[in-house]
Parts: structure tokens; C-alpha cells; sequence
């Protein structure tokens, strides 16, 4: 009876470091994406299977905005994406969620901006949720979105 509890102590005990070591969270900002100011976010953060990927607008490595318009951005947006999901060995084909911030709906649904978006994500993009707002964090920010990936 005593082996058994004893046993059965250890296994449970086991399981305990096991879930909490699957917690763990691996912050990441590649070199690609622009450096964030300390103590404001992370671009990437990977816990287990999981990638949370922050927000990303129309700006380049160096922190410039790309181009007024939204296609222009969009594309940047993507690139952007993109750089996050290789810095941790995974594409587009992984990303099970999008959610989608934009300063003016109309031009996001333009033709020339879908095509931009199934050039990155193809025909079977992942769920998103599309939400217009009134202004980004910077006024000439046009698009922002953040990502939900699951690793293979």
C-alpha cells in the first residue's frame, strides 16, 4: 500500500513539473522586425506549440513608415508577419488566428489589398476578426495585426 502512494506521489509530482515546464514563455524580438522600446512588448512569444505574435504594422526594420497607402502597408504588415513566424521555424500555413486593426475598412477590402493578403496567407487563410478604429498608435499607421500560431 505504501509503494503504491509512494508511487503514485512521484507520478503526480512529475506531471506537476511537466505542466508547469510547458508554461514556460520564450520572448523573442528578431533583427528583422523593428527593436521595441524597453519595457513595451515583445514581438513574439512562444509558450509550448504556441506563437502570440504582436501586433505588426506598415514599418520597416528601421522603424519607417513604408508608403501612405494601404496596400503599401499591408504588404510591409505581412513581411512583417512573415520574419516573425521564420524567427521560430514556421510560415503562414501555421497561423490559425488573425486579428485585423484598420483605419479605414473600404480600402482594406480594395481588390489590390486582398490580392496582397492571398499572396502571403493563399486560399485557405485563418480565422481573423476585422476591426475599424479611429486612429493606430502612430497617425500614419494605416493596418496593424496580430497573430495566433501553432507550431508543428
Amino acid at each position: 500500500m505504501f509503494m503504491k502512494i509512494t508511487i503514485t506521489l512521484v507520478s503526480l509530482l512529475l506531471l506537476a513539473v511537466v505542466a508547469t515546464s510547458a508554461q514556460k514563455l520564450e520572448k523573442n524580438n528578431p533583427p528583422a522586425l523593428t527593436k521595441p522600446n524597453p519595457g513595451t512588448y515583445t514581438h513574439v512569444v512562444k509558450s509550448g506549440k504556441l506563437l502570440f505574435i504582436a501586433g505588426q504594422t506598415g514599418v520597416d526594420a528601421a522603424g519607417k513608415v513604408v508608403g501612405p497607402g494601404m496596400k503599401e502597408q499591408v504588404e510591409q504588415v505581412m513581411i512583417n508577419l512573415l520574419a516573425a513566424l521564420k524567427s521560430q521555424g514556421a510560415d503562414f500555413s501555421h497561423v490559425a488566428k488573425t486579428t485585423t486593426f484598420v483605419t479605414s475598412i473600404s480600402e482594406f477590402r480594395s481588390p489590390e489589398v486582398a490580392a496582397v493578403r492571398v499572396k502571403y496567407v493563399g486560399a485557405n487563410p485563418p480565422a481573423n476578426t476585422l476591426v475599424q478604429i479611429q486612429q493606430l498608435a502612430d497617425p500614419a499607421y494605416k493596418i496593424e495585426i496580430e497573430a495566433i500560431a501553432v507550431l508543428p
